[in-house]
């Protein structure tokens, strides 16, 4: 018998229907989560093309290794966003003006599998050959511009019109998926298939004013050239979020800019399903971001008591905690070196004696601790409600008894290097 048919509670992402996410243990349906989403928003499908998913609906999002679709997906839980970008997929549309160059619709298969890709086209000048939009930026916040682009013969530069204002600057190699160098700002490229990559550069306004968002055609490396006419890129999916990380597209919605709301996942479970006195929770999960910020998975009786895993206000910091009757009994963390990455993490709890497991080792221990009462809820949030488990999340499961140290080095590793790496989305040459 495998170590998970013991669970109480085992959440692997599979079923789900709008305002609700199925858990696989218990078969009483005690296991199931309460889903919520005041908008649409979209995911990476089983067919690797994005996909809008309507409001209340989880996103079950399936990963990309090189721009190919695996085959397990994880649930994504993000915070609310909002696209300041209009006209996301139309950029032959006058919202967005041309400079020595040219735009023409639905030129080519979309990362959403429609026809709706446009052009983008030099001219013959000696010059910069760009599109861009007017924006208001305020000094001090952080903006993250994106979109989707395909070689049609040039590489793509992101940037603002003043980097006086906002100094985003990063040129991308779409021949082979790479960020090819970065002015300023944070600058990252992902591989979506067909040829797409999703281009994107962080950075915060230095001033308030009004400058371009601009998508500039390269010649290699080089920004300022003579145009032959026919050479430049296809774009799609333009984005413009406030945020310390990149989230998932926010299409336009027809009037305005458009705000994907945040999601919220909880009260899953009973009384019946978790063991006050010893147990484990175990977690299979990446950050969606090392943003400094709390983000837990709690075991909880809705105010004192509470045992919790999940991501720390340190960088890159795994931790858990135990509070029996509102006093913290133990606090345990480790530090990974990217949380971004799937780690495996629980923690085994029994009277004085509490231990934190990540990735196939005991990380930590503590041997003084009073067990909380009367748990019975299993929450993707802390105990208020705050500390959203934002993550993508493979594996969530609760046990009523206290494995053994053998369970858990099993159950926090991964069988084979292939299935480590796979897991971790890394790319095996």
């Amino acid at each position: 018998m495998a170590i998970e048919d013991n669970a109480s509670i085992a959440l692997i992402p599979s079923g789900y229907k709008s305002g609700k996410l199925y858990s696989v243990i218990p078969d009483s349906g005690n296991g199931d989560f309460t889903h919520s989403r005041g908008s649409t928003a979209t995911r990476v499908a089983a067919s690797g093309l994005i996909e809008i998913v309507a409001s209340g609906v989880p996103r079950l999002d399936y990963p990309l290794i090189d721009g190919v679709v695996q085959d397990c997906p994880a649930l994504l839980l993000e915070p609310s966003r909002t696209n300041y970008l209009e006209r996301t997929e139309e950029f032959n549309n006058s919202y967005w003006t041309k400079y020595s160059t040219s735009v023409t619709a639905n030129q080519t298969t979309a990362p959403n599998g429609s026809n709706g890709a446009d052009k983008l086209t030099e001219n013959t000048s000696t010059t910069q050959h760009e599109i861009g939009r007017p924006f208001s930026f305020t000094s001090g916040t952080t903006y993250i511009v994106s979109v989707f682009a395909k070689t049609n013969g040039r590489n793509l530069q992101i940037r603002g019109g003043n980097t006086n204002t906002w100094p985003g600057n990063a040129n991308f190699d779409l021949l082979n998926g790479l960020v090819q160098s970065v002015s300023l700002g944070t600058a990252y490229i992902e591989n979506y298939g067909n040829g797409w990559y999703r281009c994107t550069v962080k950075a915060t306004a230095a001033a308030s004013s009004t400058t371009n968002v601009n998508f500039r055609l390269i010649e290699g490396s080089i920004s300022t050239y003579t145009g032959d006419g026919s050479s430049g890129v296809f774009l799609w999916g333009a984005q413009n979020e406030i945020g310390l990380y990149p989230t998932s597209y926010i299409p336009w919605d027809g009037s305005g800019t458009t705000t994907r709301s945040a999601d919220v996942c909880n009260g899953s479970g009973t009384s019946a399903e978790f063991n006050d006195s010893e147990g484990v929770l175990f977690v299979e999960s990446a950050a969606l971001a090392d943003d400094l910020t709390f983000r837990q998975v709690t075991l909880n009786d809705g105010s004192l008591n509470t045992i919790l895993v999940g991501y720390r206000s340190n960088s890159n910091r795994i931790y858990t905690q135990l509070v029996s009757n509102n006093v913290s009994q133990a606090f345990l963390s480790y530090d990974v070196s990217d949380i971004t990455e799937f780690h495996k993490f629980c923690i085994k709890y029994s009277t004085n004696s509490v231990h934190f497991w990540v990735d196939g080792y005991k990380r930590a221990s503590d041997t003084a601790a009073t067990m909380p009462l009367a748990l019975t809820d299993l929450d993707l949030q802390g105990t208020t409600g705050s500390a959203q488990f934002n993550a993508k999340t493979k594996q969530l499961m609760t046990f009523k008894t206290a494995l053994t140290d053998s369970e858990l080095e099993t159950l926090t590793s991964w069988d084979s290097f292939n299935a480590m790496a796979t897991g971790q989305l890394y790319t095996i040459e």
